[in-house]
Formats: C-alpha cells, structure tokens, sequence
C-alpha cells in the first residue's frame, strides 16, 4: 500500500495530488497565521481577544504578532517557506509552553488548542516542504542548488 510506504520517495511529487493539497494546506494555515497577526498588531480585520490590540515591543504579544504577520505571510506565499514555517512552529510551541500550560496540561483545559495546532501544522510545513503554488519555484536557482544527482551521475564508469 502506496500510503503506509516507507520509502524514501514516498513523499509528495511535485505536481501530483499531494503536493497540490499540502500546497493548499499551507496557504491556508499561514493565510490564517497572518490574520491572527494582522488582528494583534492593528485589530484589523478584527479585533483581537480581550479587543485590545499588542503595545509596541511588548513581550511576547507584540512579537508573536510580527512573527505571525510576517513569518505567516511568507508562508502563505511560499517564500522561504521551511525556515518561515520552523518560525511560526516554534513561536507557538513557546505560546504553548510558557503561556498556556501555566493554566492546565491539556490544550482544551488551558486554551492551547490553537497553539499545538499551529505548532504542529507548521512543523509539518517545514519537514515536507511548501507543496505546490509556491512563490519560490518561480525564482531561478543558480550554481549547486540547480543541479539534482541522478543514477547517471553516481553509477560507476564502465570502460
């Protein structure tokens, strides 16, 4: 069975279903990342819970809306995408750890529930890859990050 696979190119390929649904996931989970900064930082397009929106470089709130307006629309576009969504997963596992788990261990019990998901789906992001409809496949690669190895390249010379 294809799915349970677990061989090294199990994975997405590039134009196939999946890589065209983690693609989709991604811009879906950042777009709403961006929001939740967008409503921290300017109460736009709603206003944050508790309606007061993050004091300038007030720590963590003011931060972790810059990290989730900015990290959270390069992900949505696909730009820098592994790094920009390992960003996003670790300030939510920071979100978990040191804000919601004061007020209970499970995530439903302390509030957390956005936090872990966050984390998690964003740790997925970075570990797979953007999917497809990102914005870095349009850039063009030059030097070692162009060149893939094939078999070609590593089978032995006969001769």
């Amino acid at each position: 069975m294809p799915l349970l696979s677990s061989e090294a190119n199990a994975g997405t390929v590039p134009g196939g279903p999946g890589a065209i649904v983690l693609g989709l996931f991604r811009i879906l989970v950042g777009l709403s990342f961006t929001i939740h900064g967008m409503s921290g930082l300017f109460a736009w397009p709603v206003a944050p819970h508790g309606g007061h929106v993050a004091e300038f470089a007030s720590w963590p709130s003011w931060w972790a809306s810059v990290i989730q307006l900015v990290a959270g629309g390069l992900v949505t576009l696909g730009l820098g995408t592994r790094i920009a969504a390992l960003l996003c997963s670790g300030s939510m596992a920071y979100a978990f750890l040191f804000v919601h788990l004061k007020t209970g261990i499970l995530p439903i019990q302390n509030g957390g529930e956005a936090a872990a998901m966050f984390c998690w789906a964003f740790f997925l992001i970075a570990v797979l890859g953007p999917g497809a409809f990102a914005a870095d496949a349009l850039i063009p690669r030059t030097g070692r990050a162009q060149r893939r190895t094939t078999p070609a390249d590593v089978a032995p010379s006969r001769g």
